[in-house]
């Protein structure tokens, strides 16, 4: 199970950044799919996306034109969905025309370059913690199927901080530096209620996150890890934002 930061599509120009993302995958068991969950999808009830090979999602404005011409033609996963309808009860929509978002795409691309592992993408559902870690636990007999439950977001996330003209590798601000800091202690210590109340507890959470749909992630890998500690697989700083990423062990 992972959480990691997937940026803009441009992190995919940040060699440390690619070759991290490379390197991490090298050390995973091959996972027989991936599950996906992204920062970028909230929808309610709880939605899967396509489960044949369908167009990317370019869900972003503003960029050079061959952000728009990247493709990732992973194999989709029937086989899964049904699994998810079962596991998670209720009422799970499917929508068979959405591709995967550039909150997928992105890292999987840098972690299956060869896009021969089946993909599923799942919508956030909601954004509060206590949901999502719900959500996790009750997707956890995944595991035992080879099914890699990925949450994809950032570590911090306040764009309207971000200086941009200074370049990706300036120093980051303080609030970005302590939110991380007290982010990878509480996972490496396992402190679900703390992580839970993040919005209470952690320094600086309102800025570092002034809207929490690119942490919410966590959430579900953390309860589909069943609360396991987590190490860091890829840590630092782009743009002044964290890209911390981790393995639930």
């Amino acid at each position: 199970m992972l959480y990691l930061s997937h940026g803009a599509p441009p992190l995919a120009d940040d060699e440390t950044w690619t070759r991290e993302l490379k390197d991490w995958s090298a050390t995973l068991p091959r996972p027989e799919a991936v599950l996906m969950v992204s920062a970028h999808w909230e929808e309610a009830p709880t939605t899967i996306g396509a489960t044949t090979t369908v167009p990317l999602v370019y869900d972003f404005w503003g960029f050079p034109q061959r952000y728009y011409e990247v493709t990732y033609e992973a194999p989709g996963a029937p086989e899964l969905a049904n699994d998810v309808r079962k596991l998670l009860g209720g009422h799970v929509e499917q929508d068979e025309e959405r591709g995967l978002d550039h909150g997928a795409y992105v890292p999987l691309k840098e972690m299956f370059p060869d896009a021969d592992v089946p993909v599923l993408q799942m919508s956030l559902p909601t954004l509060d913690p206590r949901k999502l870690h719900e959500v996790g636990r009750r997707l956890a007999p995944l595991r035992d199927k080879n099914v890699l439950i990925v949450g994809s977001g950032f570590m911090t996330h306040n764009l309207s901080c971000v200086n941009f003209p200074a370049g990706p590798d300036y120093e980051p601000p303080s609030w970005s530096k302590e939110f991380d800091d007290w982010a990878h202690r509480q996972l490496a210590a396992g402190d679900v209620d703390a992580l839970l109340d993040f919005q209470v507890k952690a320094p600086a959470a309102g800025i570092a996150h002034p809207r929490t749909e690119h942490f919410a992630p966590l959430f579900v890998a953390l309860g589909a890890a069943s609360d396991e500690k987590a190490r860091t697989s890829v840590e630092g700083f782009w743009y002044g934002l964290s890209k911390r990423s981790v393995q639930f062990s």
